[in-house]
């Protein structure tokens, strides 16, 4: 009996770990077409980039090898031991790239920067992610950290400067990857001129940037196939180079051509790095992407395809130019024999536009991240897969690509000056991580820093050798990511600071609860019927809104809530933790908090039900209160009381309104309940404009429980009823201005960039998915 059980537990093991090895290979299939697209068709430009006119006088058969030699020993450093074996190991909730080193960062060592958080966010279940080692004492450096704030934010700006550079890639990758890939043209019997070559170039990136509303999964079924076939192409062309030329170039495997390389070339060999380090462009994908995918199903693919591919096309390269050594200019095309030239320069092309695409993708996650952390304008972000959660696109972002990429491409019109950029710009995002990750391994997984000390030594070492070549060529192209980052980057600062500005002159004039203490429930205005959304950034206190509207007009609504929809340093926030609901007054001023959490990559989707999800875990609220002491304090004690997770599972099983409704389309709930006739008139024609919004038309009633709190039930019906009566959202209207005393600095970047970037980006409301017709704007001025 005991064998037969034993039998039957190695099936089910047997089973477990074949479905999990089944589900990672087919997700390494599918990260072909998304993670290794701009990785694969490097090979399209790295010998031209290398053998630029400078290193052209050294044309020996041992140059080449060392060339080579460089090249597989830059693959093999960076791509496979850095990134494959150590870099991916460091996901935060199996998300990857810098902002999910940045966010394991702040969560271990306390580094963050956002404004509002709270000791609540430390019990989200994506919050622990990481090794569960025994409590340590923190350690000098940290604690150092953790106590200077400039230290800080250097390092939030060394995060921000490194997103920059990954928004630069989605520049200049599209460029450099289809010029490359369309320069065979040049070559054949059509012999098209570089003004000819340019036009079909524009017009592809065009056709690229506008397609990208149609999102990745729409062709992703076709991307992976696509990039498959290019790299059995270049394997199949880079091993018959290596038969048919030279088969020798095996030899060059070994690092002492690499020395060899650089004694006969010397300063021109050491400047040809910022070539070398092109046949790495990409490889910060594998680690941005993994998202999408699993570390075991990237590492397979890289492993055992990706490398073994480009290794053996680069040797093929190599033994084609060590036998044609007046063929630099455009060595790939010039290796493919003959018979197969166009079905290579076909695929070549495709892939290039693959590369690119994954690449622009990655921009705009880079983008909507840098807003979850507050520094980037608000824009619109549309989720474009409901397969793969997190692809998004940004229509503004998009179209600003576009542009700077066109004016790259005919600005330059040379794969040459647009790889010095490229290779900077890739370079740059590889040195970061290398730092962050350095501190990841002292802060997150606890070891010593003399383990992370040799693997930022090293590594940097490394890197510096390539950033230091690519600098050098910052006149010849190597500016343009410089410039590129600069001004996002000033975006970035200017948003920042004033945000945090206005967020600082909200928590310094808070209502003080003791004065709406004295005022009685009834705040000493008229309570009108109906439930009133208070919108704000501060997740403790009352807005000065608050007291700017009841001064103004002496009348509020029956229920406040106050409501702060924040970020948080996770990925994502589950459904049954995103809502925090808790108490501001004593019970009988009818006034709560709500704090909705989203993680960096949680998208905000208007799906028409948030004010029904707000009734019922406030409704879940009150009746916890009553059961559960913790939260039941006094009715005089509690000021700004406890706040409570309300779990949308919980909510099904324990509450006592019985939820009726039916799903409509067009407008709020809260024009279909209100009494007022004008917002009825209104509400055929804001149908009109808003064709395809669906809400659901929910109403609730009260379950008959003769056990109930009578006091509990009081606030039940008085919260149904106010919801029956209808919903307003109440927001600030702000306008943010130095004040007088500040320094001409302080008033160029608060009145004019900005105000400039708040008028010009999407409104709070829109950017919340409030319904315009329910909103009340309070205009407020903020002297900061």
């Amino acid at each position: 009996m005991e064998q037969g059980s034993g039998f039957a537990t190695s099936s089910i093991h047997s089973q477990f770990s074949r479905a999990y090895l089944t589900r990672n290979l087919i997700l390494a299939y599918q990260s072909f077409g998304v993670v290794y697209g701009d990785l694969s068709t490097s090979p399209l430009y790295v010998y031209s980039s290398i053998f630029d006119e400078k290193l052209r006088k050294y044309r020996t058969e041992e140059v080449v090898f060392g060339a080579f030699s460089l090249i597989f020993w830059t693959c093999t450093l960076i791509p496979l031991l850095k990134y494959v074996f150590i870099v991916l190991s460091a996901d935060d909730n199996g998300e990857g790239g810098i902002f999910a080193l940045y966010s394991l960062l702040c969560r271990h060592a306390k580094l963050s920067l956002l404004p509002n958080q709270q000791a609540a966010d430390e019990e989200l279940s994506a919050y622990k992610y990481g090794p569960s080692s025994p409590a340590v004492a923190p350690s000098q450096l940290k604690r150092f950290l953790e106590r200077h704030k400039t230290l800080r934010t250097i390092l939030l700006l060394v995060v921000l400067f490194g997103a920059c550079m990954v928004i630069g890639d989605g520049v200049l990758t599209p460029a450099i990857s289809v010029l490359s890939a369309i320069s065979g043209l040049q070559f054949t019997e059509a012999k098209l001129t570089n003004g000819e070559l340019l036009l079909i170039a524009c017009a592809i990136l065009v056709g690229l940037f506008a397609l990208q509303h149609c999102g990745t999964h729409k062709v992703a079924f076709i991307f992976a196939p696509i990039v498959i076939i290019w790299l059995l192409s270049i394997f199949s062309v880079g091993l018959y180079n290596v038969i048919h030329w030279n088969p020798r170039i095996i030899c060059a495997i070994s690092p002492h051509y690499i020395i060899k390389f650089l004694r006969v070339t010397g300063k021109d060999g050491w400047l040809s790095l910022g070539g070398v380090l092109l046949a790495i462009a990409g490889t910060e994908a594998m680690f941005a992407d993994l998202g999408h995918f699993t570390a075991l199903s990237i590492r397979l693919a890289f492993a055992f395809v990706i490398y073994p591919c480009l290794v053996v096309q680069y040797m093929g390269q190599a033994a084609f130019l060590s036998k044609n050594l007046d063929l630099f200019p455009n060595s790939f095309y010039d290796s493919i024999p003959e018979p197969v030239f166009w079905p290579v320069f076909v695929i070549a092309t495709l892939a290039a536009i693959v590369g690119s695409q994954a690449v622009i993708t990655a921009t705009f996650s880079i983008v909507k991240q840098c807003h979850a952390l507050g520094c980037f304008p608000r824009v619109k972000v549309v989720h474009t897969s409901k397969h793969i959660y997190g692809q998004v696109y940004i229509p503004e972002i998009n179209w600003i690509l576009m542009i700077f990429t066109l004016s790259v491409t005919i600005g330059f019109q040379d794969t040459r000056l647009i790889g010095n950029a490229y290779g900077l710009a890739c370079m740059a995002v590889m040195f970061t991580t290398t730092f962050l990750m350095a501190l990841v391994i002292i802060f997150v997984w606890q070891k010593s820093i003399l383990l992370a000390a040799p693997f930022l030594i090293f590594f940097w070492s490394v890197e510096a050798a390539y950033l230091s070549a690519a600098i050098i060529k910052v006149p010849e192209g190597g500016w343009v990511p410089l410039v590129l980052s600069a001004i996002f980057m000033i975006v970035m600062f200017v948003w920042h600071y004033g945000t945090r500005k206005k967020y600082y002159f909200d928590l310094h004039n808070k209502v003080s609860l003791k004065w709406l203490l004295g005022l009685g429930p009834s705040l000493g205005i008229v309570r009108v019927p109906g439930i009133g959304l208070i919108y704000s950034e501060l997740a403790t206190g009352v807005p000065a809104i608050f007291s700017h509207f009841v001064t103004n007009l002496p009348a509020f609504h029956k229920v406040l809530v106050f409501v702060c929809v924040k970020s948080v340093p996770v990925p994502y926030v589950s459904p049954e933790e995103r809502f925090l609901i808790g108490r501001v007054c004593p019970r009988p001023y009818r006034m709560y908090r709500c704090i909705v959490r989203y993680g960096y990559k949680d998208i905000q989707k208007d799906d028409g039900n948030f004010e029904n999800q707000l009734m019922l875990n406030i409704a879940e609220f009150i009746q916890m209160e009553a059961e559960e002491p913790q939260f039941s304090s006094s009715e005089s004690s509690t000021v700004d009381g406890r706040m409570a997770v309300i779990s949308t599972r919980s909510i099904q099983s324990s509450l006592s309104l019985i939820v009726s409704g039916h799903e409509e389309v067009g407008t709020s709930n809260s024009i279909y309940s209100s009494k007022s006739a004008t917002l009825q008139s209104l509400r055929s024609v804001y149908e009109d404009e808003n064709p395809i919004l669906r809400r659901r038309h929910v109403r609730f009633q009260l379950s008959p429980s003769p056990s109930m709190d009578p006091r509990v039930r009081e606030e039940l019906m008085d919260l149904i009823q106010a919801k029956d009566a209808g919903v307003a959202y109440i927001m600030g209207h702000s306008y943010v201005k130095a004040r007088r005393s500040s320094s001409y600095l302080k008033k160029l970047v608060i009145d004019i960039g900005y105000s400039f970037l708040r008028k010009n980006c999407r409104g709070p409301s829109v950017a919340l998915n409030i319904p315009h017709i329910s909103l009340i704007e309070v205009g407020m001025i903020y002297y900061v």
